[in-house]
């Protein structure tokens, strides 16, 4: 570029163009008086950085006049004179130099880089605007520490979550598997840095075992930076009956009946037992393992039966009430004579509803076969009679025609019948 001074050095650096040291004393005792402007002319930006990654410097000029632009660092050391450094910091690199801007790199930011860094533009008269350099230094480490590896049910438990030398201070959140948590945290400061610690109490149950609990940070430095811990909860057994046989309707006298024992816990139980409340077991009854066979139900064997099962937590147990109802009932089909053919139902079936049923259908079926015989009889009878009257149906006789057995002739017979009629006081009628 026309004009531009091309300096080969820094001073002191053994070696460099004639007069380059005069005018960097010059330039350098020039800025120390310069006072700060309005830097209307200037512009920079803030930076916000990780430690360890690259920050970006940049002054830039508005309106360029082909003034020089100078870059100093919190010490007010000349990082960048115009595209010459004559700072001894090779982290420093120039990444662009114009008439309109100076912009130089720093890698490898550490927390001792922090700070103002000055731009100044040689005008008249002079300006000079600052951009500060902020490092975030994330967690060095994430730790949760547990009061107890393994809890027992309804026990409250305590755990630490720690965040070391950060900057600034993390917040940390606690989460039990999707559900977020309360804790309390403190802060201690060392030097720059911050460390921070979260306590959380929990009050653990059986459903907690294997759920997993996070301690997740809350960092501009950091995204998902999280450790969890799986929680590990022995709780006492639960147990629970089921009847195998019979599968439905009731438990009847004469009938078999076999129960099952299940249960579950941490540990696992070891210990399962069946006993009747209140009573004795009955002889008959066989108890295998977590079964119960009783082969010939009877009354005796009402009550409750109780399977318990333990563990190194504690016992639990659950009931099975028995009632032995009376056994079905057959009834017989009525046997008569008449043409009529009537079903009735031989089985009562095995519930109280179903023997009411039944019973009033046999009602219904005694009524009607008792219709049906007197029916049956009225009919007998009325064909007695009728042959009876079949039988003793009779003649009419008179004596208008007596004498005409012995007569030759029709005439003869009409002439002693006129005769026998005048003889004859009266006319009688009979009927046989």
């Amino acid at each position: 570029m026309a004009g531009r001074a091309q300096p080969s050095g820094p001073a002191g650096s053994g070696g460099g163009a004639p007069g380059l040291l005069p005018l960097l004393l010059l330039l350098l005792s020039a800025a120390a008086i310069i006072p700060r402007g309005d830097g209307q002319n200037l512009v920079t930006e803030d930076v916000t950085v990780v430690e360890g990654d690259v920050a970006t410097i940049s002054c830039r000029v508005k309106n360029s006049d082909d003034s020089v632009i100078q870059l100093l660092n919190p010490n007010r050391q000349t990082i960048y004179f115009r595209d010459f450094r004559p700072l001894k910091d090779s982290r420093f690199q120039l990444v662009n130099f114009s008439n309109s801007e100076l912009r130089v790199s720093l890698t490898n930011v550490s927390i001792s880089d922090e700070g103002r860094y000055f731009c100044q533009l040689y005008t008249d008269p002079p300006q000079e605007i600052y951009t500060t350099i902020t490092v975030l230094v994330p967690p060095r480490n994430l730790v949760i520490d547990i009061e107890k590896e393994t809890a027992v049910e309804g026990e409250e438990i305590e755990l630490n979550c720690t965040a070391m030398a950060s900057r600034p201070a993390t917040t940390i959140r606690w989460f039990k598997g999707n559900k977020e948590l309360t804790g309390k945290s403190e802060v201690e400061r060392w030097s720059d840095m911050y460390t921070v610690t979260s306590q959380l109490l929990l009050k653990v149950g059986r459903e907690d075992d294997g759920v997993p609990v996070i301690c997740l940070v809350d960092h501009p430095a950091v995204k998902d930076l999280q450790t969890q811990r799986y929680l590990e909860v022995m709780y006492k057994p639960q147990v629970r009956v089921s009847q195998n046989y019979p599968l439905q309707g009731l438990t009847r006298e004469g009938e078999p009946l076999e129960l099952t024992c299940a249960a579950f816990g941490k540990p696992q139980p070891t210990d399962m037992r069946w006993l009747r409340v209140d009573d004795e077991m009955p002889q008959h009854v066989v108890v295998s393992g977590s079964n119960l066979l009783i082969s010939n139900l009877n009354k005796t064997d009402n009550g409750t039966y109780r399977c318990e099962a333990s563990n190194a937590v504690g016992k639990s147990h659950a009931d099975y009430m028995l009632f032995v109802y009376d056994p079905p009932t057959t009834i017989p089909p009525p046997t008569t004579t008449t043409t009529t053919t009537t079903t009735i139902p031989t089985t009562i079936t095995d519930s109280r509803a179903g023997e009411e049923g039944a019973i009033r259908s046999v009602d219904h079926a005694v009524v009607g076969g008792v219709v049906a015989v007197v029916v049956f009889a009225m009919l007998c009878l009325l064909i007695i009679l009728g042959r009876y009257f079949a039988r003793h149906k009779g003649t009419y006789f008179t004596h208008e025609a007596k004498g005409a057995d012995d007569a030759a002739d029709a005439d003869t017979a009409i002439i002693n019948a006129e005769g026998g009629q005048n003889n004859s006081e009266e006319k009688k009628e009979y009927f046989i």
